[in-house]
């Protein structure tokens, strides 16, 4: 009895395979080659929707801190957020997007397209400033959050024993304390340091890196048993230079997606902890305390809540998109890069490339993306097949299984033995 030694592939080995596809279907098209980063372009200019997400989160990046300036460099809007005056008409928004034909007042920016606010501020102007704040406090979010679970994870990982076990009860406590909780008692004591929102947005980076350090810990476990790794240890690498010249490098693609949503996620955590006064004081403002102060006028002066509320969800929403496009561009398992025209966004249609990834990875598929050719007139040998009985014979692999009948010693091809 004969046993199967032949082992299912790992994940690796399969992203592996459908990254060789896609390149092999690249260089059958443009005749070259491409790198690992000219292919994680390409699929990530081909998700639809982290193509569009970047370019709604630039144009509100760029509004943010061109309109009124930021620092020393002024803005080309001429009304500050902080100064007040008269309010206009009730404050009512004076933009319009609505052509006359439709019934409209046509294409109209005016003195105050965002409205006022009830004692004369410039709408537009403060919810300017609040995008800009809440976007600074993001990105720094981000960056700490990153460095610190990545760290984290690394040294966790490569060094096991109980410095894994230490680093990772630490982890364990800062998750069983509620992000929010934890969030807003630390923000409340920033508040009183100089530096205005800078102090915030330390604090919540330093609570919000726990799911990236679980993350690098489990690719690094898995890194740390390469050849390479063993390589560089045996030439006499230092656990640092192994750790962020080797293992580090390798999960720069869990460590950009998840940078993407750790900034997603302190968009809404800043604007919670403002809109509770833990987060953001006045005189500064976000998005957040924006709604925190005017949300009793959302039934009276509605535009003071929609314009924060609807930055605050294109942000959101924006970042996370960009993210699932960094994902699928650092995974081919994702299908990212292997999207068809077909579908809305790019949601639509990624199982049936990923199917066309698979087969294309066969070696008859391999052999055709890579010009070379599959013989198809081989002819098959023959093979013998265990009877059932002293008189049956073997059958041949070309025709039809010949069976003998025990009565009158006559092969029947394809009839069963009795009829």
């Amino acid at each position: 009895m004969t046993q199967n030694n032949t082992t299912a592939p790992t994940e690796a080995q399969k992203a592996f395979d459908l990254a060789e596809a896609e390149d092999a279907k690249l260089r059958q098209k443009t005749g070259k080659s491409f790198s690992q980063g000219q292919l994680v372009r390409k699929r990530f200019f081909k998700h639809r929707a982290a193509m569009i997400s970047t370019v709604v989160l630039i144009v509100i990046t760029v509004f943010a801190f061109t309109s009124i300036g930021f620092g020393p460099i002024p803005g080309w809007w001429d009304k500050s957020y902080l100064a007040a005056g008269n309010v206009i008409n009730g404050g009512k928004p004076t933009l319009s997007v609505v052509p006359e034909f439709l019934g409209g007042e046509g294409l109209r920016w005016g003195e105050h397209p965002f409205g006022q606010d009830s004692s004369g501020k410039d709408w537009f102007a403060l919810v300017m400033r609040g995008t800009q704040q809440s976007l600074i406090i993001a990105v720094i979010v981000g960056l700490v959050s990153t460095a610190i679970g990545a760290l984290v994870g690394a040294l966790s990982g490569y060094f096991r024993g109980w410095v894994d076990s230490l680093l990772m009860r630490l982890t364990d406590l800062i998750i069983v304390i509620p992000l929010l909780v934890l969030a807003a008692v630390l923000g409340k004591m920033s508040n009183n340091l100089p530096g205005g929102i800078i102090p915030l947005a330390i604090v919540l980076g330093l609570v919000s890196w726990t799911s990236l350090a679980r993350l690098v810990r489990g690719e690094v476990l898995s890194l740390r048993e390469k050849e390479f790794v063993s390589a560089a240890v045996a030439m006499g690498a230092k656990p640092g230079r192994v750790i962020f010249k080797h293992l580090l490098p390798n999960t720069i693609g869990v460590i950009v997606v998840n940078a993407t949503f750790a900034i997603a996620g302190a968009v809404l955590l800043e604007t919670s902890l403002s809109f509770l006064g833990f987060g953001v004081q006045p005189p500064e403002s976000s998005l957040g305390l924006l709604i925190s102060q005017y949300q009793n006028a959302f039934t009276t002066r509605p535009w003071l809540f929609w314009w924060p509320g609807m930055l605050i969800l294109a942000i959101a929403l924006s970042v996370n998109f960009l993210g699932d496009g960094l994902r699928d561009a650092f995974d081919p398992r994702q299908g990212g890069g292997a999207r068809k025209k077909k579908g809305f966004l790019g949601f639509s249609g990624r199982k049936k490339a990923l199917d066309e990834a698979t087969a294309s990875t066969t070696p008859a598929a391999a052999a055709t993306a890579s010009g070379g050719a599959v013989a198809t007139d081989v002819k098959p040998t023959a093979t013998t097949t265990a009877g059932e009985g002293p008189n049956d014979a073997p059958a041949s692999a070309e025709g039809p299984i010949a069976r003998v009948d025990k009565n009158t010693d006559r092969g029947h091809p394809g009839t069963p033995r009795g009829q």
